[in-house]
C-alpha cells in the first residue's frame, strides 16, 4: 500500500498537490467512480472526511445543473438523438416521462441513484422547465444521498483492503 502511494507521490506529484482539485473535476463529470475513490483514499487517511464530502457534494449537484441546462435550452432534442434510436430506448423514455410527470420530485432524487436514468430524467426536468427552486431542493436531496452511499462503499473498500493486508501479513509469516 505504501509503495503505490509512494509511486504517485514519485511520479504524480501534480495528482497529489492537487488532489482536491482532480476529485472535484472527477466527481463533476464522471462521479461514481471517483466518488467511490473518495471514499476508499478517505478509509486510507489520504484524504479528509467532511471536506471530501462536500467537495462530492457540490460536483455532483453541478453536474445536476449542467443536465438540466443541457435540457432547459436545448429541449428533447438529446433525449430524441440518443435515447429514441430503438424500441427499448423509446420504452423507457416514455417511461420516464409518464413517471416524471406524476411524481417529478420522486423521479429527481430517484435517479440521482441510478446509473442509466439521469442524465435522461434531469434532461427532461430541464426540456420540460420544471420550477427551479424545486429542482434545487431534489437535486440537493438526491446528491446527498448518492455521495453518502458512495463514499461508505468506498471507504468500505478501503477498511477491506487493509484488512487484506493484514491477513496476508499474517498468512506469510
Amino acid at each position: 500500500m505504501d509503495a503505490v502511494l509512494q509511486f504517485i507521490q514519485s511520479y504524480f506529484p501534480a495528482l497529489v498537490a492537487h488532489k482536491y482539485l482532480f476529485l472535484f473535476l472527477g466527481a463533476m463529470v464522471e462521479g461514481l467512480n471517483t466518488m467511490v475513490l473518495g471514499g476508499f483514499l478517505v478509509s486510507v487517511n489520504t484524504i479528509k472526511l467532511l471536506p471530501t464530502f462536500i467537495l462530492f457534494l457540490l460536483a455532483y449537484t453541478i453536474n445536476g445543473y449542467i443536465w438540466y441546462t443541457v435540457g432547459y435550452f436545448a429541449g428533447a432534442k438529446p433525449i430524441d438523438k440518443w435515447g429514441r434510436k430503438d424500441e427499448k430506448g423509446k420504452k423507457i423514455i416514455e417511461k420516464v416521462e409518464s413517471y416524471f410527470n406524476t411524481y417529478s420530485g420522486r423521479a429527481i432524487i430517484l435517479t440521482k441513484f441510478t446509473f442509466s436514468l439521469t442524465i435522461a430524467t434531469l434532461i427532461m426536468a430541464g426540456s420540460l422547465k420544471y420550477n427551479l427552486k424545486k429542482f434545487t431542493l431534489y437535486n440537493f436531496i438526491g446528491s446527498v444521498g448518492w455521495v453518502a452511499v458512495t463514499l461508505f462503499v468506498g471507504y468500505f473498500f478501503g477498511q477491506s483492503y487493509k484488512l487484506l493486508f493484514v491477513y496476508l501479513k499474517n498468512l506469510t509469516y
